[in-house]
């Protein structure tokens, strides 16, 4: 029986690959084809259609690397093929079915009208169903020519990822551009054996099912006319169809498809070719939607809309068609699918509140949920952010590729840090790019981890990053689908169908709390060190552009608030968080283009902050803290030398030098502020760090110890952090020079310089100041190594069974202990501005203004007891996809924190990222907004959106504990609302003496703050 069955398939296999898919197309005829390449970057229609086209011909190479071909097809469908449905099938010369970097093109009309692309598994362009016959075809085809930077699996670097080094051989041979006959009958039978035969291989060997299928293929095959495939298609359809109609099982499981084409706003290719593939696939969804009237397409990410809308209107007009008719639903709500870690809690925010709007401004459309299927982990503080945005449910995929557990839930609720639960869904298919194949079947249904509870899932079908999205051969499986023996139930719904369903059915789903850490991908933590922290930057310029520029509308007649200047500019940071550009997993173009759009912001940022500033006129020098805690502490006059300032919290103070408790002695190598002694060992280490408050060591061993590390990752160099890491490293202790550089009694400095590796050379000025217990070191590296990490540790005498890292609105606590594989699998983890360890009565903090990978380890003492270590990734250096990737100067500043609570270090994560500025203006205005009450911090201060002049302000409780207090103003206050993130009113909330608040453990809120009149 097994040899008979394995005849039958062979028989089945050879005969739909060598007989019916060629038979496919009918007849054909070539086009006549000219060729234009465009010189440089892509260029508009217009210039294209005036070029001057030389003849081309099948066969001929074409396509430098990034170039831009434009092709000119003119064909005539013969008078024969009048009532039969006729295609152009244009091959670029694919190599390959995977089809996100290669070839790509868009089909034009000869007006100008964009109408479909063509891509490796989508090579039509349909022209008459039926044919009139006679019609005069003209196309003008764009192609790109995009390198393949898989082409050999990651394996070794290759220069083909920037412009300025991929060289300008042609990559592709063009293999065809036909006029040709879909012959229907044939393309059905076609697509009536994949699916059959995908589901008999994938049914238990003992069903019965899986028989039935296989004498049915083998009945069809003797029925097949090998000498005429054609004619013979429709008897042949006939046999096969009984077991198509066989309906599934009542219980059988339910798969919600959603139309879907995950394109990277920025990978392995730049920026600027992501705006055509959008178009590419967005013209081919709008196409398949006139021939599917059930297709629904789930398409995010508001910035690829606006590009579309603004270089391809033709195509935005059909996407704005296609939402009214419902096949398009706009779903995630965010700018971009942003990192799901690294950027900051106001940046998340406002990824919700840029996205919703655009959705709802140019389509009338709310979207209902949070879409990250592709991001690299996903942090505990989005419950609570979705849900404050208007959100409803969060879909993710990513998940499925732990390394070590498998997530034990597809349906559940996640409960975020502050206790908001969102129903989550992550689909059991495990990809977002599915095409309904039988193993992608098969294998929902075994993942399904809900069984009993629930019995549907979801699953994003087409094909994404420039692969032109679902196909009709796609549609045509899932109406197969839809009701068959054997298989899951297929569905083509919106997803906000699917979730409402999902939920009704198991509204009692498990609960899972706290981040969704990926096993994978920790990397992306560190790797291109300057393009995290030009976002680290950029977020808290921001936050000082608004803060001030809030300031001066309040208070200086004829400022105008620059709402124009501060959107663009946020957008440009928001889409530089994307999930391939911030994490650092890019090309090399990709980070060359994001490094001078940071430098960009932020002096375009600095600008708007001295617009603002200046505005309040000239008066003396003044101090401004755009943090929301009061400081007193040392900053540069604008002579360059040291004053002890204080300075209240969102406010500014005249800059009066204060004095002090206690200076600065520098003694050699130790360095003492009365509140902690710091000693430099020769090798230019802390050897001992002295809380004088506390009366004890801080230290269990050299502190500020860099190690560097052997980091060969088994696959995805930019992405992945492997443990073995861990395993060789050399200490740097080698130093060229110690050297004593301020010597107080305002703050007292060492330099230490050091030289290494191939070249590289670290420079550290280790700062301690008066009236602070903070120990700053101010780094300089110049970066020379391949395949290596550095990480600074420091071993502190402290039992901490966990650690606590800063996250969006708050933090999060993570084990020191390994006791099981969750815990040992998060060897790397994320933070933002700081790390916490603590044991009762006493904690120390490690501060920084740009990294955000670390890891923290307890280590076993002589005397039998533990300490702890945390150590700061400070730089990579990946080879792949960026083989230049964090090579060159680095300049960032980290810290340590003795005697420090949580409180703590929220203030100096403030203080380090947001410096004390010094500025010429007038009298102090009142700031804008102060807060009386212990844990309550103050995240933005704006304008409304609106326009109205009201001022809006984002809290967040950051302690981890209840708050109450009062918030007061430095305006006249007429009201206060509560309101949700896209500042709609929820409450009223009295403001008698102040606006009243209370916030639970990490809460976040929002207040509308309506001015009253002076006086």
């Amino acid at each position: 029986m097994h040899d008979e069955r394995r005849r039958i398939e062979e028989r089945v296999e050879r005969v739909h690959t060598q007989r019916i898919k060629p038979a496919i197309y009918a007849a054909t005829v070539p086009f006549e084809v000219e060729a234009w390449q465009a010189p440089g970057e892509p260029v508009p229609f217009e210039e294209a259609a005036a070029a001057p086209y030389t003849p081309f011909a099948t066969g001929t190479p074409w396509g430098p690397p990034w170039g831009t071909t434009w092709f000119r097809m003119r064909g005539r469908v013969p008078a024969e093929w009048a009532g039969r449905r006729v295609e152009a099938v244009i091959d670029l010369g694919f190599v390959s079915d995977w089809p996100g970097n290669q070839a790509e093109g868009l089909v034009h009309l000869a007006d100008g009208r964009p109408l479909k692309a063509v891509n490796p598994l989508n090579q039509y362009v349909p022209i008459g169903n039926p044919a009139a016959g006679g019609e005069d075809v003209h196309y003008l085809v764009e192609a790109a020519s995009n390198p393949d930077i898989l082409a050999d699996g990651f394996a070794h670097p290759t220069p083909l990822g920037d412009v300025r080094t991929a060289g300008d051989q042609p990559l592709y041979t063009f293999r065809r551009a036909d006029l040709a006959v879909l012959d229907e009958e044939v393309w059905h039978l076609d697509l009536d054996l994949a699916v059959l035969r995908e589901l008999m291989v994938h049914l238990g060997e003992h069903e019965p099912r899986r028989h039935e299928i296989l004498h049915a293929l083998d009945r069809a095959m003797d029925t097949l006319d090998l000498d005429d495939v054609s004619g013979s298609a429709p008897a042949v359809r006939e046999v096969l169809a009984p077991v198509l109609a066989r309906p599934a099982h009542a219980s059988a499981h339910t798969i919600s498809g959603v139309g879907h084409a995950h394109i990277d706003s920025a990978w392995l290719w730049p920026i600027r070719e992501t705006k055509r593939k959008t178009s590419r696939t967005f013209s081919n969804v709008t196409s398949l939607a006139d021939e599917y009237e059930e297709f629904v397409f789930a398409c995010s990410q508001a910035q690829q809309y606006e590009w579309v809308r603004d270089n391809y209107p033709q195509v935005w007009a059909r996407i704005q068609e296609s939402v009214k008719k419902g096949q398009w639903a706009p779903v995630g709500g965010m700018w971009v699918e942003a990192d799901g870690n690294l950027p900051g809690g106001e940046a998340l925010a406002r990824q919700l509140i840029h996205g919703k709007r655009f959705f709802i401004e140019h389509f009338g459309v709310e979207t209902k949920g949070v879409w990250l299927p592709d991001s690299f982990g996903y942090t505990a503080a989005y419950p609570q952010l979705a849900k404050l945005a208007g959100n409803e449910w969060f879909l993710t995929q990513k998940i499925s590729w732990n390394q070590t557990n498998k997530f034990p839930h597809h349906t559940f609720w996640w409960e975020g840090i502050d206790g908001t639960r969102i129903f989550t869904h992550f689909p059991p298919v495990d990809t977002y790019n599915a095409c309904f194949s039988g193993e992608e079947m098969d294998r929902a249904v075994r993942n399904y981890q809900e069984k009993g509870g629930g019995t549907r899932s979801l699953a994003p079908f087409g094909w994404g990053d420039g692969g032109g999205g679902p196909t009709r051969e796609i549609m045509e499986r899932a109406r197969r689908l839809a009701d068959l023996e054997g298989s899951p139930k297929v569905v083509v719904e919106h997803p906000d169908a699917f979730f409402a369903k999902a939920r009704a059915e198991y509204e009692d789903a498990p609960v899972w709390n706290g981040e969704l850490y990926l096993e994978l991908h920790r990397a992306t933590y560190t790797s291109q060190a300057r393009t995290k922290q030009g976002n680290r930057r950029s977020e808290h310029l921001l936050r000082e552009a608004e803060l001030w520029a809030t300031t001066a509308a309040l208070h200086a007649p004829g400022y105008a608030y620059p709402y124009e200047r501060l959107d663009r500019l946020w957008k440009t940071v928001l889409l530089h968080q994307f999930h391939d550009i911030l994490p650092g997993s890019s090309i090399a173009w990709v980070h060359r283009e994001a490094e001078a759009e940071y430098a960009r912001v932020a002096r375009e940022l600095e600008e708007l902050t001295a617009e603002a500033v200046a505005a309040l006129g000239g008066g003396g020098a003044r101090v401004f803290n755009t943090s929301p805690f009061d400081r007193a502490e040392v900053v540069r006059t604008p002579e360059g030398t040291p004053a002890y300032v204080t300075v209240p919290a969102n406010g500014s103070a005249p800059l009066e030098a204060a004095e002090p408790e206690r200076p600065v002695t520098v003694s050699g190598r130790v360095l003492d502020n009365g509140l902690v002694r710091v000693e430099i060992a020769e090798d230019g280490t802390l050897s001992s760090v002295f809380d004088l408050r506390a009366d004890r060591e801080v230290l269990a061993g050299a502190g500020n110890l860099l190690r560097l590390h052997t980091d060969l990752p088994n696959y995805w160099d930019a992405w992945d952090i492997d443990k073995h890491y861990r395993n060789r490293y050399r200490e740097l202790r080698e130093t060229e020079s110690v050297t004593v550089v301020e010597d107080g009694p305002l703050l007292g400095s060492v330099r230490v310089t050091r030289a290494f590796g191939k070249g590289s050379t670290i420079t550290q000025t280790i700062t301690l100041r008066a009236g602070s217990p903070r120990i700053d070191f101010a780094t300089e590296i110049d970066w020379h190594e391949a395949e290596k990490i550095l990480k600074a540790g420091f071993p502190v005498d402290i039992r901490a069974p966990h650690s606590s890292a800063e996250i969006q609105f708050g933090h999060v606590q993570r084990p020191t202990h390994t006791n099981t594989t969750w815990e040992a699998a998060r060897f790397e983890v994320s933070g933002h501005r700081w790390v916490h360890l603590a044991e009762p009565g006493y904690g120390v903090a490690v501060v920084n203004d740009s990294t955000y990978g670390h890891d923290v380890t307890r280590t076993v003492r002589e005397d039998g007891g533990t300490t702890t270590r945390v150590s700061l990734s400070l730089v990579r250096a990946p080879r792949i996809p960026d083989p230049e990737a964090d090579q060159g100067m680095h300049r960032f500043t980290y810290a340590l924190l003795p005697g420090a609570s949580i409180e703590d270090a929220v203030a100096e994560g403030y203080a380090l990222n947001l410096p004390l500025r010094v500025a010429d203006a007038a009298g102090a205005p009142e700031p804008v907004v102060s807060v009386e009450g212990g844990g309550i911090t103050v995240e933005a201060v704006k304008l409304a959106d609106d326009r109205s002049g009201d001022v809006v302000v984002r809290l967040y409780e950051s302690r981890g504990g209840r708050a109450e207090g009062v918030l007061r103003t430095g305006f006249p206050l007429a009201g206060a609302q509560i309101t949700d993130l896209l500042e709609r009113p929820l409450e009223t909330v009295g403001t008698d003496g102040g606006v009243p608040v209370s916030l639970r453990p990490f809460q976040v809120l929002t207040l509308r703050l309506r001015r009253g009149t002076e006086g």
